[in-house]
């Protein structure tokens, strides 16, 4: 049964960086950047 935690790992990680990324989306506020 060690895949269910290899599989959960790695949903955490993916997850993770999705948020990680959106995130850094969001504080991505420079007034001089056009984007």
């Amino acid at each position: 049964m060690w895949y269910f935690t290899w599989i959960l790992g790695i949903g955490l990680a993916c997850s993770f960086a999705i948020l990680n990324a959106l995130w850094h989306e969001a504080q991505e506020t420079d007034p001089g950047r056009v984007s």
